[in-house]
């Protein structure tokens, strides 16, 4: 699947922001499963053997000025919206965690109540909308402001803001007055790519080809001695900047690593 609908970790820490605004008042927010935190992966107790940093005879160049982000498969037991069909899907499943760009449309997987993955199989017609409903696009870098829902897939308020009716009854930002569908969307079950914690980044394709091998020595503890593959792609991961997959952390609040001016080893694919 194209995963273009996932942008940078600096975006959805932005919406993160909009969105406990809104839900403020609602439910309490469903616990998430723990992970250890948020930050660099814990070194594990017990390693197989030693993973070396890139020797000088290596096959690869450095590339300075890299910024390096996180993500992860968004948990639904973090979103607080009501059950909903998706298509693609059997069942039911909350609303905000299908459509809102903290959910699986910006994250293009995500962790089901059931503990299961599933994924965002088409991207569907249209793009994201702020808060108060108004288009806004990567393109310009989010001049209209910060991305807060698909642009379609809720309903308006009578002021046209986005809402969204909650499991626990009521709604997110007042009551919907107009349904705004969103066409071509569709849901999958299981991964969507074969991606491993702490193994797997995403990458402009441009810049670090997929399939190459990467040195981040920022992670050089993790456990796997800081060395990823890039396995993926996102339409805010551009440039210089580097996206790492990692478990969920404790809390919807930590937005994980966000690191500048890092300088990383790329040994590029063949091909």
């Amino acid at each position: 699947m194209d995963r273009s609908t996932r942008h940078a970790n600096a975006c959805r820490l932005l919406a993160l922001a909009g969105a406990i605004a809104v839900f403020a008042g609602s439910s309490a927010r469903a616990a998430s499963p723990p992970s250890g935190g948020g930050g660099l992966a814990p070194t594990p107790a017990h390693r197989r053997h030693s993973v070396r940093p890139p020797s000088r005879h290596a096959h690869g160049t450095w590339l300075a000025h890299v910024t390096v982000t996180e993500y992860w498969p968004a948990p639904e037991a973090w979103f607080v919206g009501r059950l909903v069909r998706a298509p693609g899907l059997a069942g039911r499943h909350r609303i905000d965690w299908l459509y809102s760009a903290t959910g699986v449309s910006m994250q293009g997987e995500g962790i089901g109540l059931d503990g299961r993955i599933y994924h965002l199989a088409s991207a569907g017609d249209g793009g994201w909308v702020t808060a108060a409903g108004a288009p806004t696009s990567p393109a310009d870098g989010w001049a209209a402001g910060p991305p807060f829902w698909r642009a379609g897939g809720f309903w308006r308020n009578p002021l046209g803001a986005v809402t969204f009716p909650l499991a626990a009854g009521g709604w997110s930002a007042g009551t919907g007055r107009r349904y705004v569908a969103l066409p071509g969307v569709t849901f999958g079950s299981g991964a969507s790519l074969p991606l491993r914690y702490y193994g797997s980044i995403a990458v402009d394709p441009h810049v670090i080809p997929l399939g190459s091998r990467v040195y981040i020595p920022a992670y050089r503890r993790d456990g796997h001695g800081g060395w990823f593959i890039a396995q993926d792609t996102g339409g805010g991961v551009t440039g210089r900047h580097v996206d790492v997959y990692r478990p969920p952390p404790a809390s919807a609040l930590d937005p994980g690593q966000d690191l500048a001016n890092q300088r990383i080893y790329v040994i590029r694919a063949s091909g």
